[in-house]
């Protein structure tokens, strides 16, 4: 049995029932595509239902605002996808009033590349690209047993054009959705080799080294922060400000921050000049610190501790004048980096 047929044939076995392959309506395939980026399908899945619901069609996200987004994105991380996703809605209804139909036009759109371009085309239009994400390096490298870098420009090249040489013209919606499920399913990072179709095909198999695939040249160092959260509490009532800037979490709200560059006890924490502007000169005091929070982005481990402070007189102090007073009780109405909202969480402050 050639290759396209047999992966078909497993796939319309195996296929898991999602709601995003149930439509062809390119807007529903694009958030799936948005949500799923970076997110598992178990997680993605609440959330791809939340923004349907909330946004049935483009035209009702194109006019939502970015902080009702991100307020409905909170906990899936990476918030560039999600103010990526506003923009690239408001420019299909600038551009298009609806979703553009041609691969050149969905790639042009703010957030939306390669892959991303490719599956929406194929899934949504049965356009013949072929799409090329984790699931389908790990695949195709360890299937053939490819040790390009799948993170070099020649890498990237070879992985796509094989891709499209592999691709069926007929079918490219269904096929683009079995490789991925294949590598989703079975080629996981820890393989399920026994139940492989290709099993007796596989390089990386015959060769022993199926987790030496797929190959990478780099590596990515991780930065360490730490970050010290202060919670001036009036009258139930916390201060709170938007997060700006190119830095982690922009346009979400956090309590006010002194950040360092290396983990400091509250004793010189508390001598600090930060500490000395917001805090020393103003009339509250600490009541409580948190245990540790530790928090893991990407590239990034973030440290956190929650200090909490109290008033001691009648004085009107707040640490700075962008910040906002807001009550305790509506504090889930404003978007926040899951690192404090699992504090407050634990904390049953929401």
């Amino acid at each position: 049995m050639a290759f396209n047929d047999e992966l078909l044939a497993w796939y319309s076995q195996n296929a898991r029932d999602l709601p995003w392959r149930k439509t062809k309506d390119p807007y529903k395939i694009w958030l799936s595509e948005v949500i799923l980026q970076q997110t598992r399908v178990e997680q993605g899945t609440p959330y791809y239902h939340r923004f349907t619901t909330e946004f049935p069609t483009l035209k009702k996200l194109s006019e939502a605002t970015e902080e009702h987004v991100l307020l409905l994105w909170q906990g899936l991380g990476y918030y560039s996808r999600g103010r990526n996703l506003l923009a690239a809605a408001k420019q299909m209804m600038e551009r298009h009033k609806n979703f553009p139909k041609s691969y050149n036009d969905i790639r042009s759109l703010k957030g939306i590349g390669d892959y991303t371009a490719a599956a929406i085309s194929s899934f949504a239009f049965n356009e013949p690209h072929a799409v090329v994400d984790g699931n389908v390096y790990r695949f195709y490298s360890r299937l053939f047993g490819i040790s390009t870098p799948i993170d070099s420009t020649a890498g990237k090249k070879e992985f796509k054009i094989l891709a499209d040489s592999l691709l069926d013209q007929q079918n490219p919606g269904m096929f683009n959705q079995a490789v991925m499920e294949m590598g989703a399913l079975i080629c996981k990072p820890k393989p399920v080799c026994n139940e492989c179709p290709f099993a007796l095909q596989c390089v990386a198999r015959k060769e022993n080294a199926v987790n030496s695939y797929p190959v990478k040249s780099k590596t990515t160092k991780v930065r360490e922060r730490y970050f010290y959260y202060l919670l001036f509490n009036t009258d139930d009532a916390l201060y709170i400000k938007k997060r700006e800037g190119k830095d982690i979490w922009q346009g979400l709200y956090e309590f006010p921050l002194i950040e360092t560059e290396k983990s400091i006890q509250p004793a010189k924490l508390y001598q600090i000049p930060e500490w000395q502007s917001m805090v020393a000169e103003s009339d509250f005091k600490v009541s409580y610190l948190s245990k540790p929070y530790i928090h893991k982005l990407s590239h990034q481990v973030l440290h956190a501790r929650f200090i909490h402070l109290e008033k001691t007189g009648q004085k009107k102090s707040k640490p700075g004048k962008e910040w906002k007073s807001v009550s305790v009780k509506t504090l889930r109405d404003y978007g926040m980096p899951q690192l404090i909202v699992k504090y407050l969480s634990d904390e049953e402050m929401l």
